[in-house]
């Protein structure tokens, strides 16, 4: 509209949503994001209606943002899910690794946060690491692992990509998180492997009658 001042939506997004992941919901001021984002207090609420519905935003940008690469890593190896849990890893270790970004992890730090976000905000968290979560049970899912089997594992997985983004935030060596994703992914792959003797075990062959 002529007159009126326009802004990148997505841009002024990217940049609160790095003041929530740098600051933590709680210390992420107004006045933090609004001199991120380039707009006033006023705008802020203009542009988003509140703190809370612009941290919620600021978290579905950054589950789309890193869950898509999450959903590309898990599916190209979707007939080898020992490899497609490493990839997905990869994905996490990429993250902490590139100085352009904050260190951790948005979700889990919200998490680790959640008495300060409301009921609304804190719903949304669970959400999305529930989405996390169930991505990588989809990728580990065979026909030898059972259902309970397969929870255990998957929750393995998730719980161990989010100790990474708790322990990098903590100052930990990049060399020490490789070593934790070396040892889940053989951990992984030896459950798997397991199950899979398991069930080849358990086939008895047919017997075959004499003629």
């Amino acid at each position: 509209m002529s007159g009126r001042k326009q802004f990148d939506v997505d841009a002024a997004l990217d940049r609160a949503m790095r003041v929530f992941w740098q600051q933590g919901y709680a210390d992420a001021s107004l006045d933090l994001l609004g001199t991120a984002t380039g707009l006033g207090r006023g705008s802020v609420y203009g542009a988003f209606g509140s703190k809370d519905a612009l941290f919620r935003t600021c978290l579905d940008r950054y589950a789309s943002i890193y869950g898509a690469q999450y959903e590309r890593a898990l599916a190209a190896y979707p007939d080898n899910p020992a490899r497609a849990v490493e990839a997905f890893f990869g994905v996490a270790l990429d993250r902490i690794a590139d100085p352009a970004v904050p260190g951790g992890c948005l979700l889990a730090q919200s998490a680790s946060q959640s008495p300060t976000l409301n009921a609304d905000s804190r719903t949304r968290v669970r959400a999305l690491l529930d989405k996390q979560r169930e991505r990588v049970r989809a990728a580990l899912s065979i026909p030898e692992l059972d259902a309970k089997a397969l929870d255990d594992l998957a929750t393995y997985v998730f719980a161990v990509n989010q100790s990474l983004a708790v322990l990098s935030r903590a100052g930990t060596a990049g060399a020490d998180l490789h070593s934790v994703v070396r040892i889940a992914c053989t951990t992984v792959a030896e459950t798997l492997a397991r199950a899979k003797a398991k069930s080849t075990r358990g086939r008895w062959p047919v017997p075959v009658s004499s003629p």
